[in-house]
């Protein structure tokens, strides 16, 4: 099952360890001061309440959550520790019956049939954008033409979307996999006066399946830097792939959670191969 209503991120900053996942969090005040664990929220809409995690972040303002279908969304964190409180689903209900009632009262003798739906349609537009994201903010106006150009706008999104999810099945167990260290970059973090350290590979060859996957990245991570890596070298280790993208780089695919890395050997390999 995938859900409609999600935004999702366009590129994604990963956290290196769980304490920093934590500390992003009371930072949000998604956690209180004495936390030493993490936690699962709640995403509460139109009637539904979703479990969720959050993986990562855009920028200080935008928190990456994660539903059990794997697909990711954008929201504010004060909007998410909102949606945690008991009340929270019981203002949505009564906003909705407050809104069924006032529309129970609009009959076409009270209003000509088309001013009604104009009406209708001023009233879909603005929840539609805001149902389609909290980052995004309704118009502040809106004449009679805003809807009838709004209302098309949906569809097009939707169908980007699913034309995107449809690129490349990525398989969601560990794989095993090879590739070849193309360059080390760094890419902006907004909570740290330090950028954060990357590595790019090339060459990416998959153990049992064939994706059409030319370049993926990782953390440069401390037990990485422990192989002395540089351009060209090629490695071995088992992780799992994910849609990605890197900041401010082409390229889509990042490696998660990599284990076993092992740096593969030029000389072994040519006898190997013998």
């Amino acid at each position: 099952m995938t859900y409609s209503f999600v935004v999702e991120p366009v590129s994604v900053l990963d956290f290196d360890s769980e304490d920093e996942l934590i500390d992003r969090c009371k930072e949000w005040n998604l956690l209180p001061a004495t936390a030493t664990r993490v936690k699962t929220y709640q995403y509460k809409r139109n009637g539904l309440t979703l479990p969720v995690e959050i993986v990562g972040y855009v920028d200080s303002q935008t928190v990456v959550i994660q539903f059990e279908n794997k697909q990711q969304h954008c929201i504010h964190p004060a909007y998410l520790k909102e949606m945690q409180t008991a009340a929270f689903g019981q203002r949505a209900a009564a906003a909705e019956a407050a809104k069924a009632d006032d529309s129970a009262e609009v009959t076409e003798e009270t209003l000509p049939a088309v001013n009604v739906l104009e009406e209708q349609e001023s009233q879909e537009v603005p929840e539609a954008e805001t149902a389609s994201g909290e980052i995004l903010s309704a118009p502040e106006s809106a004449d009679s033409d805003s809807p009838k150009q709004a209302i098309p706008e949906i569809p097009q999104k939707k169908a980007a979307s699913s034309k995107k999810k449809a690129a490349v099945q990525l398989p969601e167990d560990k794989l095993a996999i090879t590739a070849r260290v193309k360059e080390f970059t760094t890419v902006p973090n907004h909570f740290s006066d330090n950028d954060d350290e990357v590595i790019i590979y090339e060459a990416v060859s998959v153990e049992g399946h064939d994706l059409a996957i030319e370049e993926v990245w990782s953390s440069h991570s401390a037990t990485l830097k422990k192989l002395e890596l540089n351009p060209g070298d090629k490695v071995s280790f088992e992780a799992k792939i994910v849609a990605k993208k890197l900041t401010q780089h082409p390229v889509k695919y990042k490696v998660n959670n990599p284990s076993k890395i092992k740096k593969i050997d030029p000389d072994s390999l040519t006898e190997d191969l013998q």
